[in-house]
Formats: C-alpha cells, sequence, structure tokens
C-alpha cells in the first residue's frame, strides 16, 4: 500500500513539474488552449508563477465536475474523487484530509485554479512543449496525444495575453468597478449586451424569474458571456416578497430553479427589491442566507430609476458617487436598471471609467458580499 501511495504522488509531482516547466517554456505573456479528452476547448490556461491557470467554473463544465460552495472553500467532485479547496488560499484538501499547497485568485469574475487540480481528480494531464499542447484526459478518451495534436495543429498556438491581473479582492482598490444590472433580462437586453461586448466589459444580473421565462435567449446569452448572475425574486412586489422570511426564500428559490431551468447555471447571489434596508430584516436574513445565499446592495444608485431618459443627470449622479468612493480605495457596486434609457447613458460612463484607469468585474460568490447589514455571509 505504502508502494503505490509514493507511486501515485511521483506521478503527481512530475506531472506538475512538467507543467511549472511548460508555463516557463511557452514565455510569461503566452497562454495555451486546454483539451479536454479529444476536444479542444475554447478555455485559455494562463501561465502565472510557473503553473497553468484556468477559471473554475469554466473548466469544471467541459469536466463534467460538480462544485459546492461550503463554510471553509469550494468543493470539487468527479465521479467518486473529490477536494475541497479552501478558502483564502488555504491549499487543496484531499479525501484523505491532506492538505497540499495550492493557490487559486480571481481574474475578471472567474476563480482561477491551477490545472493541476484534475490530477487529484483522476485525471491525466499532458504537456508537448514543441506542440504548445496542454491537455487533461480521463478514462473515455480515444486519440492519442499524437493524433491529438494532428488533428488541432493549426489551432495549438499560444495566445498573447496581457499580465494577469486577478480582479475581485485581489484588484487594486478602489480601482475595479462591479456594474449590476437588475429587473431583467428585457427587450433591451440584446442591446445591452452587445454595448458591454464592444467595451469588453462584463457585468452581473439580479434578474426576476418571469423576465427569463420571457426572454430565455438573452438569460442563454448572459451565461455564456460569462457575466454574474444574481437573483431578484419573482414578484418585485413589496407585499409579497416581503410578506413573510418564508415568502422571500421561497420566491428565491423559484428563482434560481427558473434560471437552472433555461441555462442549467444556478447561483447564490441574492439582491433583495428595493435593496434590503429596510426591509430584508434579521428574520429574513437568518432564514435565507441559512440556505447559503449571498446578500449583495450597492454603494453607488445610478439613480435611473428616477431620472429616466435624462442621460446627463444619471452619468453625473454616478461619476460624482464614484469620485467619493476614490478617498477611501473603496470599489464601486453600481445599481442600474436592464431598461432601454439606460443603453443611452452607459457608452458615456464605459468611456470615462477605461480613460480613468479603471477595471471591471463580476460579483461572484468568493467575494465578501457588500450589503446595507454589513451581513457577511
Amino acid at each position: 500500500m505504502f508502494k503505490k501511495v509514493m507511486l501515485v504522488l511521483m506521478s503527481l509531482f512530475l506531472t506538475f513539474g512538467v507543467l511549472q516547466t511548460a508555463a516557463s517554456a511557452a514565455g510569461a505573456g503566452s497562454s495555451l488552449k486546454l483539451g479536454v479528452n479529444d476536444k479542444l476547448t475554447g478555455i485559455e490556461a494562463v501561465p502565472v508563477k510557473g503553473s497553468y491557470y484556468v477559471p473554475l467554473r469554466t473548466a469544471a463544465a467541459e469536466l463534467k465536475w460538480t462544485i459546492t460552495g461550503l463554510p471553509d472553500g469550494i468543493a470539487v467532485a468527479a465521479g467518486d474523487k473529490s477536494v475541497r479547496l479552501l478558502k483564502k488560499n488555504g491549499g487543496l484538501k484531499l479525501q484523505d484530509g491532506t492538505v497540499v499547497p495550492m493557490d487559486s485568485f480571481l481574474q475578471n469574475g472567474n476563480l482561477m485554479v491551477p490545472v493541476k487540480i484534475s490530477g487529484y481528480l483522476g485525471y491525466s494531464i499532458t504537456f508537448q512543449g514543441d506542440k504548445y499542447l496542454l491537455r487533461v484526459r480521463d478514462g473515455s478518451a480515444a486519440m492519442s496525444d499524437e493524433a491529438f495534436v494532428k488533428q488541432y495543429a493549426d489551432k495549438l498556438k499560444p495566445q498573447a495575453v496581457s499580465s494577469v491581473k486577478p480582479s475581485g479582492e485581489g484588484a487594486v482598490k478602489g480601482k475595479t468597478v462591479y456594474l449590476t444590472f437588475d429587473d431583467g433580462p428585457s427587450a433591451t437586453t440584446a442591446q445591452l449586451l452587445d454595448i458591454l461586448d464592444k467595451y469588453e466589459v462584463n457585468a452581473t444580473f439580479f434578474m426576476l424569474g418571469p423576465n427569463m421565462n420571457r426572454y430565455p435567449a438573452q438569460v442563454k446569452r448572459i451565461v455564456k458571456a460569462g457575466s454574474g448572475l444574481g437573483l431578484h425574486g419573482m414578484t418585485h412586489r413589496k407585499e409579497k416578497f416581503y410578506a413573510s422570511p418564508a415568502a422571500a426564500l421561497a420566491e428565491m428559490t423559484a428563482d434560481n430553479a427558473v434560471l437552472k431551468k433555461i441555462s442549467g447555471a444556478e447561483t447564490t447571489l441574492i439582491r433583495p427589491p428595493y435593496g434590503s434596508k429596510p426591509y430584508f430584516t434579521k428574520s429574513f436574513r437568518d432564514k435565507v442566507l441559512a440556505q447559503g445565499y449571498h446578500l449583495w446592495d450597492w454603494n453607488v444608485d445610478s439613480e435611473d430609476w428616477r431620472y429616466k431618459e435624462d442621460s446627463d443627470k444619471i452619468y453625473n449622479s454616478v461619476m460624482d458617487q464614484v469620485h467619493k468612493l476614490q478617498s477611501s480605495k473603496t470599489n464601486p457596486v453600481i445599481l442600474m436598471h436592464d431598461q432601454k434609457a439606460t443603453l443611452k447613458v452607459l457608452p458615456s460612463l464605459l468611456e470615462t471609467f477605461k480613460k480613468e484607469g479603471y477595471s471591471f468585474a463580476v460579483i461572484t460568490k468568493d467575494l465578501k458580499p457588500l450589503n446595507f447589514w454589513n451581513d457577511e455571509r
């Protein structure tokens, strides 16, 4: 038994050593496309400090992993194997309780993890430096590495990338904007997404269940774009949503069910109608957040709901509030609405933010929640 364990550890060590060498050989500014079994995916594996990193959520979708948020981190399971990525870069906890060093970081709202995590889940990892091959395989793969390289030779080229700058908690304080849009999707969501695409910006959408049912294609586009996903309930009516803590939880649960039915995705991010104060009191939070949800409000109100078509007032309101946050180096979380009037002011805001050196990120469950109650659950 001891000999078998040592052989496994030696195999992992050699695999990870190859990956670290690969990262150095490919160059600090080069990313590689990740191969999964017999498919070349669109996932970019980026080199950071001698290892290749990929977005956990995207990689999990390709590899059919199950991801579960836990109090001490994130559980990742593949078949009968599972590991736990501990919070605050506490390492990777294996099934036998062993903790091995492993870093992760946020980039553009995505939790980035080393490709080597797949090795602990029973996958084989291969790299051919001269062919720029980085491939993860399980027993279902039919192609040899040689056949894989031959089939995808014209696509296995390193892609130049800018230096990796983790976002979220690891971003430059006060210089990361979190755009959030409530009440969608709507008849103008496609135009909103076109603007975000043009400026290469992602945002977080707190969506209503009935509107998702009405515009399912836009929900799928939002998910595919890698936008942040949030729940806004079903009715948006105070007398119904805030009738009781159980009513609020039922709306968020139903909202999540709609999201999953349409897109296959789920989320733990919530924003109650009209914000959490004054109605989302402790009894509501205890009921809803105990189910694993994370409460998000905002620190910049665009007031697009108030000024409607007056783009100048919306623009000035946003920029005044954002500039006030600079003194405390606080990242702005901006409340906007998925509506026609927002389309007029959004390009001006994005251009100004970029000129002033701001970057953009989406809200994820890994961030410390920002809400009016300072409830960090």
